[in-house]
């Protein structure tokens, strides 16, 4: 991803993502003063700060992780996260929880002054109530990302609110730059982003890192990508940014003009694109280039979104170089006392730190 070059542009800085998840610990070296105050819906012991299984963490980190003390350094390090705690069905097997909390946490975030939602968790269910509160992120100029779910194995159903129209479905490649096994096609992709071979915490007591897989950490680069985009912009609109990134993501050569991939989407993020070199138009600040639709503007003619194609489980997109997954990079460019994990950097890390096995783990968070 060049991401060293693309950090002398923009890195984040002047925007906000709430992160809806386990909770976020602002204790991580990686995130002292990135983590601002959000608020508890799961019903359990503690609040926000208190992140239930390392889950949130790591997305919190893989966003806006500034890498010091040997902890992973995020796509946008400038960044602030807002965090707000929900519970997952892990949890509700083991004790009480609040079980609206998943809904209520999504009305705070979109009520929240945050330009970016980061949604690494999900259901098979739908919800009109979820399907309106998205509908309202949306009408408020807010970019929703969402993994499209792990469970590709298991009949790829519809996975919410990833599935949602207005939400931004986000999948999973590999280092090849090809899809992840893994990673569900059936919730109407929009683009794709590393997914695999990803260094996260491996439990709560936030002593190692392992290396994980899954759209949760997809969707947390293509938050990062679109704050990266919009700290360069910070005049455009949500669907301006957003534009970009489809205009700007890597994609096959053999990929028929005004077509997008059943499985990839638009493409893999490629923030160094647009922010280096300027790929992609904003073009008209009130049309949503995902669903087509005027938002917020006046009345006028709607372009229609691509037209998605059946690119098989194998399509790849070409990119700047073969690092162009961004898998993660033992690096030594962090403020730390011992270097951080890069993410966007270029070639994988071979292990996790503090000698760390690795970690796949199933869950309704999408890692």
């Amino acid at each position: 991803m060049h991401i060293q070059d693309t950090w002398k542009r923009a890195t984040g800085a002047g925007i906000k993502v709430a992160v809806i998840d386990g909770g976020v610990n602002p204790s991580s070296p990686s995130l002292q003063g990135r983590v601002l105050p959000g608020k508890d819906f799961a019903g359990v012991e503690g609040d926000e700060t208190d992140d239930l299984d390392g889950h949130g963490t790591s997305i919190a980190e893989l966003i806006a992780g500034t890498g010091k003390g040997g902890g992973v350094k995020g796509l946008a390090p400038d960044a602030k996260i807002i965090p707000f705690r929900v519970p997952d069905s892990e949890l509700e097997k083991k004790q009480k929880v609040n079980h609206d909390g998943f809904l209520q946490a999504f009305k705070a975030a979109v009520e929240s002054d945050a330009q970016i939602i980061n949604v690494s968790m999900g259901s098979d269910y739908y919800s009109s109530e979820l399907r309106d509160v998205v509908e309202d992120a949306q009408k408020k100029g807010k970019l929703l990302f969402a993994a499209s779910g792990n469970d590709a194995k298991k009949g790829s159903k519809e996975h919410y609110p990833a599935a949602f129209p207005e939400a931004v479905s986000v999948a999973a490649t590999t280092p090849e730059g090809k899809v992840a096994d893994f990673s569900q096609s059936a919730s109407a992709v929009d683009i794709s982003a590393p997914g695999v071979d990803i260094p996260g915490w491996c439990d709560e007591t936030f002593s190692a890192y392992c290396m994980t897989q899954g759209t949760s950490n997809s969707t947390a680069l293509a938050s990062a990508t679109a704050a990266l985009i919009w700290s360069k912009h910070p005049e455009w609109t949500g669907n301006q940014v957003l534009r970009v990134m489809f205009e700007s993501a890597a994609r096959a050569d053999d990929w028929k003009p005004g077509t997008m991939s059943r499985y990839l989407g638009h493409g893999i993020v490629r923030p160094n694109a647009h922010i280096t070199r300027g790929l992609g138009k904003p073009g008209d600040p009130d049309v949503s280039p995902d669903t087509g639709k005027r938002v917020g503007g006046k009345p006028g003619s709607t372009p229609k979104p691509p037209v998605p194609s059946d690119q098989g489980p194998e399509a790849t997109a070409s990119g700047d170089s073969p690092a162009l997954a961004g898998s993660a990079k033992a690096d030594d460019s962090g403020s730390g006392t011992s270097s951080p994990y890069l993410i966007g950097g270029g070639i994988a890390a071979a292990a996790a730190l503090a000698g760390a096995g690795a970690l796949v783990a199933r869950r309704r968070r999408q890692a």
